[in-house]
């Protein structure tokens, strides 16, 4: 059973998904304490590779409430914990084929270890923007319709 922490809502709506990856974090005790009181955002962060190692940028992960004096800073840079082979094949589909790298999802997952889920994606025009709103009110009136039945 997986703890969601935080979501990325408009991913969905603002990029094609193309792959998902999950990744560990390299994290230090006060940030696991505040990610435990769901103090987590990764509404604005991106994720850039660079010296075959990954790292994820404006994740913003507030101070822990009963830290003291050594607190975290809130939005430092952190690094990403995956397998070399997935990682030179992100970086490679990034350099060629001019994908992004965003985070989907933060949770816990079985073993109290926090992750999270990035996915490889496309950017959206504006046309494909308007097609997404036009197949979610067509789904949300064919269940509005099913329910009144």
């Amino acid at each position: 059973m997986l703890k969601l922490v935080a979501n990325n809502k408009k991913a969905s709506f603002l990029y094609f998904i193309i792959e998902t990856y999950e990744a560990g974090i390299e994290l230090i005790g006060s940030e696991v304490k505040a990610i435990r009181e769901k103090n987590c955002s990764i509404a604005e962060s991106y994720i850039q590779v660079s010296n075959n190692e990954i790292y994820i940028y404006n994740m913003n992960i507030p101070e822990y409430t009963y830290g003291n004096i050594f607190n975290h800073d809130p939005l430092r840079i952190r690094r990403l914990l995956m397998h070399k082979k997935e990682i030179l094949k992100l970086q490679i589909k990034v350099k060629k084929e001019g994908m992004t790298i965003i985070p989907l999802k933060v949770y816990f997952n079985n073993d109290n270890r926090v992750k999270l889920e990035i996915a490889l994606v496309k950017g959206k025009h504006n046309v494909d923007k308007r097609q997404s709103i036009k197949e979610k009110d067509i789904n949300r009136d064919i269940l509005k319709n099913h329910k009144d039945r």
